[in-house]
């Protein structure tokens, strides 16, 4: 509940699994024929990165022969070829290796990174450019750098793109977003968020802080008016493009990532201790009236620091009773990519929970503390339908289901901060005279309206549920047969957002010390608001939040290479974008929001 929590990694595990299928037939002379009559022999080895890493799943054929093995989950393979054969290694994101037997019985690989396509291409507006002839202030990021111990994405931001600023107010789990900005505190109001594009669609900050890093295939950010020209003024402060890994043509790769870890507070702050307090409580009653009636008498000190009766005599550390040092929370991130020339797929889903810090006290038979389960699911499916028309679809869902106490964790924080110590203590044992009664006994002081934290946070919990479902379909033409350098594609997409919150509570009773005998150290308790108070839960229905958004995009492509030191391009895009809210609360409101654009652009290099 402190803020700016400060996660640290004690457990993670990650496994990648390479299915293949393939044929392994040494000792079989019979497959060898073709080979001029060559002497075959049994060729071993291991392939490894640069780093030196052990590579499974690395596809091995003979060069003119369809046969090949795979390499196992060390790297290690062995296939029967002819002495003089050629054989071919590959491996996603890898350059292919064509090496000659020439007799060798063993073979080991290392295999250097492709250069992607990404690394020659950025990403702009509406589609991508070669890296050197952007002339925009565009900067892209490492989709492995945002892997932090974490689960919102915005907290890896801060300090990985240039430009970017960003902060963090808290860390309660589902308040820890991090604002940023791109332009400057200047541009259209302080702290205004940029545009934020997934896979061309618009999201909002929380939708992105949802995002698993794993699934990101580029992230990228617009920082200047050229950059952000065709978005208009949604653009005006900034962009964020974000796009998701497809399928690759190859076997199907699987891949578990699995975290635990342990959140603490950066830094707790020191208060002072309840004598201390009572004294300078004194004193700057005595500064200000020298005739003043002082608060707190010296037997009432005196006993408090004695620990005579604590409950008679409390001296209260709230936030020891209420929150805990740490609190442990798990990640798991499941995918699974491949395809072949036709299909290609990309499918994960994500389940993350952030814990609180409150302590559980067993006088409820409900737990308050902040349970925030965190679901993910993502599918991208593209289908060359022919040589020329490729179609993709893509499903994004989120799902939020929250519980914790009714005000917050950051409302429990700052009562803390403000409650007195030396009043009354968080609840009292029952006594002879409530040894029948249900219900705590909570602590309290005059009229009981005073601030008890401890009441406040078992006094009931809250629910709430969050939905974001999004869907879209996209179809690329290429139009060569036309014009060379030719293309069209098409986008329709549609969001559904859903959220409700529910609270359940109980109005608490409060209790003081009626009489004490000093002699007998025993005391009696008569109730504060003994009419006001209730047993029972009660219930209360939060904000509701239904909205539809509906989005469509066209756009005419062409890009043609004069020469060898001409390129010409240019682009035509037309976008629709219309949302509705269910609960907008009045006609006004509830028609259509919509937003339309027709933008272009050219370029010469």
């Amino acid at each position: 509940m402190k803020r700016d929590l400060l996660s640290i990694i004690i457990f993670s595990v990650s496994v990648s699994i390479c299915l293949f299928t393939g044929t392994v037939s040494a000792n079989n002379l019979n497959i060898l024929q073709g080979y001029n009559d060559s002497i075959p022999i049994l060729v071993t080895g291991v392939v490894t990165d640069t780093d030196g890493e052990t590579l499974p799943g690395v596809n091995i054929t003979v060069v003119g022969d369809t046969r090949g093995v795979s390499t196992d989950t060390e790297g290690e393979y062995e296939i029967t070829v002819a002495s003089n054969a050629e054989i071919l290694f590959t491996y996603i994101g890898m350059q292919d290796q064509v090496i000659s037997v020439e007799g060798r019985a063993t073979i080991d690989v290392v295999m250097e990174e492709k250069a992607s396509e990404l690394e020659g291409l950025t990403v702009v507006a509406f589609g991508t450019q070669k890296k050197e002839s952007v002339i925009a202030s565009v900067t892209s990021v490492n989709p492995r750098e945002l892997k932090v111990p974490s689960s919102n994405l915005t907290t890896a931001l801060a300090g990985r793109l240039a430009g970017l600023i960003a902060y963090q107010r808290s860390g309660e789990p589902g308040e820890d977003n991090a604002e940023f900005f791109i332009r400057g505190v200047t541009s259209f109001g302080y702290t205004a968020s940029p545009l934020i594009l997934l896979d061309g669609l618009e999201i909002s900050t929380s939708d992105l802080s949802r995002l698993q890093p794993d699934d990101i295939a580029s992230f990228t950010i617009m920082k200047d008016a050229s950059a952000a020209a065709l978005y208009g003024a949604r653009g005006a402060n900034g962009v964020i493009l974000v796009t998701t890994k497809e399928g690759v043509e190859g076997k199907a790769q699987v891949s578990i990532r699995y975290e635990q870890s342990i959140s603490s507070p950066t830094r707790r702050i020191e208060l002072a201790d309840p004598i201390t307090y009572m004294k300078l409580h004194n004193e700057a009653i005595l500064t200000r009236d020298p005739l003043g009636v002082l608060r707190y008498s010296r037997e009432k000190i005196e006993k408090t620091e004695a620990g005579v009766n604590e409950l008679v005599y409390p001296a209260t550390d709230w936030h020891d009773m209420m929150f805990k040092n740490s609190t442990v929370n798990n990640r798991l991130n499941f995918n699974v990519s491949g395809g072949g020339a036709v299909a290609r797929y990309y499918i994960a889903g994500t389940f993350n929970q952030d814990n609180g810090l409150l302590k559980v006290d067993p006088q409820n038979n409900f737990n308050s503390n902040i349970d925030l389960k965190k679901y993910l699911l993502r599918s991208n499916v593209n289908i060359n339908v022919t040589k020329s028309t490729e179609v993709v679809y893509r499903l994004h869902g989120t799902f939020d289901d929250y519980k914790g106490p009714i005000d917050g964790g950051a409302s429990l924080y700052q009562k803390v901060m403000r409650t007195n110590p030396v009043l009354f203590p968080p609840y009292y044992p029952k006594d002879e005279a409530n040894e029948g009664t249900r219900h705590v006994l909570f602590g309290n002081y005059e009229t009981g309206n005073y601030l008890n934290p401890y009441a406040d946070m078992m006094r009931g919990y809250k629910d709430y549920a969050k939905s974001l479902m999004l869907a879209q379909f996209e179809a690329k033409q290429d139009l060569n047969f036309l014009i060379e350098g030719l293309k069209i594609r098409g986008l329709f997409s549609t969001t559904r957002y859903s959220f409700f919150d529910v609270s359940r509570f109980y109005s608490p009773f409060y209790y003081n010390i009626g009489a004490y005998d000093k002699r007998e150290n025993r005391y009696t308790l008569y109730g504060l608001n003994p009419e006001q108070g209730q047993e029972h839960l009660s219930y209360s229905e939060g904000q509701k939040d239904v909205s539809s958004n509906t989005y469509l995009e066209t756009a005419v492509n062409y890009d043609k290479n004069l020469g060898e030191d001409h390129v010409l391009g240019g682009m035509l895009v037309f976008y629709l974008r219309n949302e509705l809210e269910g609960n907008a609360g009045s006609l006004q409101k509830s028609l259509a929001y919509r937003n339309m654009g027709l933008s272009g652009r050219a370029t010469y290099g």
